[in-house]
């Protein structure tokens, strides 16, 4: 009898991850909230520019958001493992809803000072550092282990869409209605995802956790230092956004440099938005990448490129370009670091994996705001991005130098 050849399975393209109903509810209200969010980031670093005047108060806002967060991530990290990561974010988003409001109404009552704003700063990271474990580790558990670089792509997509809509929407806010009404327009936002979040039924976690306290936090940090893709992808993405973090420093350039004001500053920071859209789109709908570790590595060579010629371009169109530029590198190396991360990670350590890499991806960016703001006002905010974006450049190639990144591919 003559055997048939079989062909292999064709690949799955488009959106895939959002024919799981729990993942999509997840993601429209993720996708909501998010926008009201990026309001509020535009309208509090304004409110600190115009209440201060300094770039270092600028850069002292990367101070606020890291302390917190590293202090408190690892902790983060065991809650999520061990607890209910429903009910955990539950808890997360309505307190982050919370802090909006009291800015809201310490604004309308000319109450707000610098000092509250950055304490508001500092409870949201120490919030973040329980929030984000829990929703990184979630995922997965919504859709099957082939639809997850998707799923990822698709958060990268829904979060750039809302970087782009909430910075232009809070820069005619703020100029129509005052920066108040951003701060309760993103309380009001937090509601799409709480209800998106009491409606989930996640699947059952693939393995339950195999310690706790102390012995949760060593047994995390065992399994992150011996697999060489994690510490070197975390490594990377610290020194790469320390360097590379120069949005703290739009005030100056709408301000001082471009003069484009208010509006002109929602759509500096809308811009590397519109670049991550871009690139978040095709990856959506392409199929899955093979060569992750040279794609990490090429993307963020070109963030640190973008980087530079922002901060060299005296032209608003340039900017914008430059601005968009970083986006679509940063989308790309997202998503390709966090793909390697959810597969080499076990369903019991997502938790921890996820607390320790945020200590390096939001760690990084908030001391690099601190940098970001000395060097401004030493040496101007140009000069202070333009040598960023070369810092990038020096840790790509760095990073390159590692087998376990530079080699690492998706049958790995």
């Amino acid at each position: 009898m003559q055997e048939v050849a079989t062909q292999p399975p064709a690949r799955e393209r488009g959106p895939v991850a959002l024919r799981h109903p729990g993942f999509r509810n997840l993601w429209l209200g993720t996708l909501v909230s998010t926008a009201g969010t990026q309001m509020a980031v535009v309208a509090i670093t304004w409110h600190v520019y115009k209440l201060t005047g300094s770039p270092v108060a600028l850069g002292l806002i990367g101070v606020f958001k890291a302390v917190p967060l590293i202090l408190l991530a690892l902790t983060g990290g065991v809650v999520a493992d061990a607890r209910d990561r429903r009910k955990l974010l539950l808890a997360t988003q309505s307190v982050l809803a919370l802090i909006s409001g009291m800015l809201a109404l310490a604004t309308w009552t000319e109450t707000v000072s610098p000092w509250l704003l950055y304490g508001a700063i500092a409870l949201t990271a120490a919030v973040t550092a329980f929030d984000n474990p829990a929703r990184a580790a979630l995922v997965p558990n919504l859709v099957p282990r082939e639809h997850l670089a998707n799923a990822l792509s698709l958060n990268i997509l829904a979060w750039q869409v809302a970087t782009i809509a909430g910075p232009g929407l809070a820069g005619f806010a703020i100029e129509g209605f005052g920066v108040g009404a951003v701060y309760a327009a993103d309380a009001v936002s937090f509601l799409a995802v709480l209800a998106a979040v009491y409606l989930l039924a996640p699947r059952p976690r693939e393995e339950a956790p195999t310690a706790a306290g102390l012995d949760a936090v060593r047994e995390g940090l065992r399994f992150v230092l011996r697999t060489p893709i994690l510490t070197s992808t975390m490594v990377l993405d610290f020194f790469a956004t320390f360097f590379g973090q120069a949005t703290v420093l739009l005030p100056i350039f709408a301000e001082e440099i471009l003069r484009v004001g208010p509006q002109g500053l929602g759509y500096l920071y809308a811009a590397p938005a519109v670049g991550a859209v871009a690139a978040g789109a095709v990856l959506s709908v392409a199929g899955p990448m093979r060569r992750y570790g040279v794609v990490v590595l090429a993307s963020v060579g070109v963030y640190g490129a973008a980087t530079m010629a922002f901060g060299a371009s005296s032209w608003f169109p340039l900017t914008l370009l430059a601005l968009a530029g970083t986006g679509a590198a940063d989308a790309v190396s997202t998503v390709a670091r966090q793909t390697i991360r959810q597969l080499v990670t076990p369903d019991a350590m997502r938790g921890r994996m996820t607390s320790i890499n945020m200590i390096f991806f939001r760690g990084g960016p908030a001391l690099g705001e601190l940098e970001a703001g000395v060097v401004a006002g030493a040496l101007g905010a140009p000069v202070s991005v333009v040598l960023g974006g070369v810092g990038v450049l020096v840790t790509a190639g760095l990073a390159a130098l590692s087998p376990a990144l530079r080699r690492f591919e998706h049958e790995d």
